[in-house]
């Protein structure tokens, strides 16, 4: 059963890939006669968009996946992918290369229901591993600093004790952590419980600032689920519950704008920066779609664009995504196909990375 769910969600994306660029090189060739070099190809086709291609050799042993995949996170410099499950009797982590070699299990009794998962100085010699656990037991409602192998280094908040919206530091359900180079962390807490709060720490692990009340107005938020900080001092939340992504300033909480006419149909569950810090990659789960979105300049930000979209089989339910900042290749753990896959990055026309 799950070969032939693994082996239809690849052949719909690769599919769906194979037809984009076909489609495109037989219309601009045919129908208009235009030289592939010319300006007038570029603009009307679009050939610097980004496309993605499924990978299908990865990983190499697919059936180590036996729970709900609801996380992945990627070190780019030591080629790693960590891989987060959920399940009775199963390993909650699952680490790969990015080339699609088993390395290890985590066996942790120390994780309930790990939800977003994130990798922090990768590029120090003492990489660490974020991990937010929204179960009800003893350890839940916590967020959980591994070392590269599985052993708990630290835990933020109270395990096992849910959060009432008063202490910054007591978590409901938390749904993921992202850790800045400076060492600042940004925590987007409510996967569903009481608390819907977005809040940011200082390397020391001090209270900078909150934004932390329900509702729909600007800076309020329903299901506050993924967050991602850019290079212009911008903090992206996607904002689950009310099918829209708040923008903030990273140093001062301030509110900066909302994106909502790309989610429509289906809210936001994910959100990641390409390595060229371009597009936005976000999750759609419903729809079961992976949209990248143009990233506005230093200054503006304006309404969301879609400029690509991976469409990928039906109630393969993608989660939440990484990316290899080193090649650009996508990571995308997927709840209804119980795995996770890797997409590459090509561009017609144009240098991806």
């Amino acid at each position: 059963m799950f070969a032939k769910k693994r082996g239809h969600t690849c052949l719909i994306a690769s599919g769906m890939a194979t037809l984009v660029v076909l489609m495109m090189v037989l219309y601009g060739t045919i129908g208009t006669h235009l030289p592939l070099g010319s300006s007038s190809f570029r603009q009307d086709y679009q050939l610097d968009r980004p496309l993605y291609k499924l990978d299908l050799s990865w990983p190499k042993n697919p059936e180590l996946f036996t729970g709900e995949v609801f996380g992945v996170a990627v070190d780019q410099y030591a080629g790693v992918v960590y891989v987060a499950q959920r399940g009775e009797n199963v390993p909650k982590v699952l680490v790969f290369t990015t080339e699609g070699e088993f390395l290890q299990a985590w066996n942790t009794t120390t994780l309930e229901m790990p939800h977003g998962i994130f990798l922090a100085d990768a590029a120090s010699s003492i990489p660490t591993v974020w991990i937010t656990d929204v179960g009800n037991g003893p350890y839940g409602h916590c967020i959980k600093q591994y070392s590269p192998s599985g052993n708990l280094l630290q835990v933020l908040g109270t395990p096992g004790k849910a959060g009432t919206g008063m202490n910054p530091l007591q978590f409901d359900q938390p749904a993921e952590i992202f850790v800045h180079d400076s060492g600042e962390m940004y925590i987007v807490d409510g996967d569903g419980g009481l608390n819907n709060r977005l809040i940011k720490l200082s390397k020391e692990q001090e209270v900078l600032w909150v934004h932390g009340e329900k509702g729909q107005n600007p800076a309020q938020f329903y299901i506050p689920h993924s967050v991602t900080v850019d290079s212009a001092q911008r903090v992206w939340v996607a904002d689950r519950g009310n099918k829209r992504i708040q923008v903030f300033n990273s140093i001062t909480g301030d509110w900066l704008g909302t994106w909502g006419s790309c989610f429509t149909e289906d809210a936001p569950y994910s959100v990641r920066l390409t390595p060229d810090k371009k597009y936005f990659v976000v999750v759609q789960l419903n729809t079961n779609q992976i949209s990248l979105l143009d990233a506005p300049p230093v200054g503006l930000i304006g309404q969301c664009r879609v400029v690509s979209v991976i469409q990928l089989a039906d109630e393969v339910k993608p989660h939440l995504v990484d990316l290899d900042l080193k090649t650009g290749a996508l990571f995308v753990a997927e709840i209804g196909a119980q795995q996770a896959q890797k997409f590459t990055p090509f561009v017609l026309g144009a240098s991806f990375l």
